[in-house]
This record gives C-alpha cells, structure tokens and sequence, in this order.
C-alpha cells in the first residue's frame, strides 16, 4: 500500500474499512452499497461519512469515482488503466483489459494538440446471467 504512504490520508478504522471493502469488491459499488455493507461493524457511521471519506479518496488517488449521468456515481478500487461493460438490463460492471488502447491518450495528444487528462471506455450490453434469462 505504498500508495496510501504517499497520499498522507490518516487511516481511521472506518477510512480502513471502506478502502479494503472497495480494493476487495469487484462490483464497482454506490456509496449506499458500501454503507449497507458496513453498518453493522460500524453502527455509527452516516452515508455522508462513507461519501466524503470516498471524495478524499478520490482526490488522493487511491480509487475512482465512475458516473454514468444517472447521479449514482460508482467506485471503483482499481486505478489501473482498465475499461468497463456494462450490463444494461442488471446494471453489473466488470472490469477489462484492452492492450491496443494503451497509447490511445498520447495518440489523440498528438493528433489534437490537447493536454489530455485521461479517458474512459465503456461497452454496454447483456451480462452472461442475463442474456440466459432473455432466452
């Protein structure tokens, strides 16, 4: 965790808790998820804890925030480059790896002049689970 050496966020038991349960989670989880999973070991702590905790989070680099224009922005506990599909009919996301885009933002940098901050790719479609219930 040389990382969160780096970022100098004081880890609490709580920030502990909601840190291992992301980088343990291969859901992306809301801020909701992470509350409901966690409210029994630490009755105490609010939704607006879990959310600020996650921005000072996000801010230091250790996880990402993911928003989908629909207001429940997700996190995510891997900050490697990685892309997602998305199961529109469950809304699950997993995680995949896609080599040949490694260059793309030094690619679209020199193509466009732009000073790129990053990028982001998306596939949509059915889940496994759920293209068996379809059929």
């Amino acid at each position: 965790m040389q990382k969160l050496k780096v970022s100098g966020v004081r880890m609490t038991p709580q920030r502990h808790a909601i840190l291992s349960y992301l980088l343990d989670s291969l859901a992306h989880p809301t801020a909701d998820d992470i509350y409901k999973a966690l409210e029994e070991r630490f009755p105490n702590m609010s939704v607006a804890t879990i959310y600020n905790n996650l921005k000072l989070f996000v801010e230091a680099g250790l996880i990402r925030e993911l928003t989908y224009g629909d207001d429940s922005s997700r996190f995510d506990g891997d900050t490697t480059e990685h892309y997602h599909a998305i199961c529109e009919t469950c809304g699950v996301i997993v995680d995949f790896h896609y080599p040949k885009l490694d260059h793309v933002e030094e690619s679209a940098s020199q193509e466009t002049g732009f000073k790129v901050r990053g990028h982001r790719m998306e596939i949509y479609g059915s889940c496994a689970a759920c293209t068996v219930k379809l059929h």
